[in-house]
């Protein structure tokens, strides 16, 4: 419950429901940031301090790290150290193995990287996923509906009358009794966002695919929170790291936050003051901020590296 309340303080702190994706690619970094493991610290740290203050959370992909080998694992641990206390640390790293080997994975996440959430992957069972579950004020974000293309493949399989997700969702409910559980939700499937956000009752939702995999800002700001009655999370990652190529990068971090920031706000006064019905269906408004359209821009993050 611990992981849930802070997460809920910070989205209502600094006003907002976007998680930022801290995924380092050294192709994209600006400069000569890219060039080395210090000038990527240097990157991250910038971008950290420009937007801390307008995300709910910071979501490292393990795999950005792990693929720079030794020193790669040293600049994950400096960047988790660095986030602010006061903004939830979620580490993307999709862990599910045997019990034993997954506490060892527990321990490293939560014990040495500080973690307050993980995203873990379910397919091997309840067993897999408990040594987690056993840090009562940590939290998990479990896979159950993701965006990419790969989906179909398993999780839409039917099981007993039902899709697979929705079978996961419904044992993911059940283990959630200390209140520490939540779901990854992909922006790109509108109609079981809306299925799977009922199923789910009061656990988060995390939802990547906003942007160029087809995820709409809108369905899942509004599905994905119930009509801001429920907590969320839209993760976004490469539209903001690489908004620019140039020394502004950070400048333009901050604003493409703030852009999303409003964009939200609007849908949430919108759904404040006229609720949706069953006789009076969601109605879409085009965000604007500053004279500015503030929907997504073309290039907005797709998720692929959240999940």
């Amino acid at each position: 419950m611990i992981a849930l309340t802070n997460l809920q303080k910070a989205q209502s702190k600094n006003k907002s429901i976007i998680c930022l994706g801290l995924d380092p690619d050294p192709r994209k970094i600006p400069g000569d940031f890219g060039k080395t493991t210090k000038g990527m610290f240097d990157f991250l740290m910038r971008i950290i301090d420009a937007t801390s203050d307008v995300v709910c959370a910071y979501k490292p992909n393990a795999a950005f790290y792990e693929s720079l080998g030794t020193e790669g694992w040293s600049l994950l641990k400096l960047v988790c150290d660095r986030i602010p206390e006061d903004v939830p640390l979620i580490l993307d790293a999709k862990r599910g193995d045997i019990g034993n080997t997954a506490q060892h994975y527990a321990n490293a996440i939560f014990d040495r990287l500080h973690a307050d959430w993980v995203t873990l992957n379910p397919y091997m069972g309840y067993d897999s996923l408990r040594p987690f579950l056993d840090y009562k004020d940590k939290g998990v974000f479990i896979l159950c509906l993701t965006s990419n293309n790969g989906a179909k493949d398993f999780q839409m399989l039917q099981v007993d009358g039902k899709p697979l997700y929705h079978v996961v969702a419904e044992r993911v409910a059940e283990w959630n009794k200390e209140h520490t559980c939540g779901l990854v939700v992909g922006a790109t499937h509108s109609d079981q966002l809306r299925e799977l956000r009922e199923v789910a009752g009061d656990m988060p939702l995390l939802i990547p695919g906003v942007g160029a995999q087809g995820g709409s800002l809108e369905d899942a700001a509004v599905l994905g929170t119930d009509g801001f009655r429920k907590t969320a999370l839209i993760n976004v990652s490469r539209s903001v790291l690489y908004a620019s190529e140039h020394m502004d990068f950070a400048q333009r971090a901050r604003a493409e936050i703030i852009k999303l920031n409003s964009a939200v706000d609007v849908l949430r006064r919108g759904e404040t003051e006229t609720p949706a019905t069953e006789s009076q269906p969601i109605q879409r408004t085009q965000a604007t901020a500053n004279g500015e359209s503030s929907a997504p821009p073309d290039n907005a993050d797709d998720g692929s590296s959240g999940a």
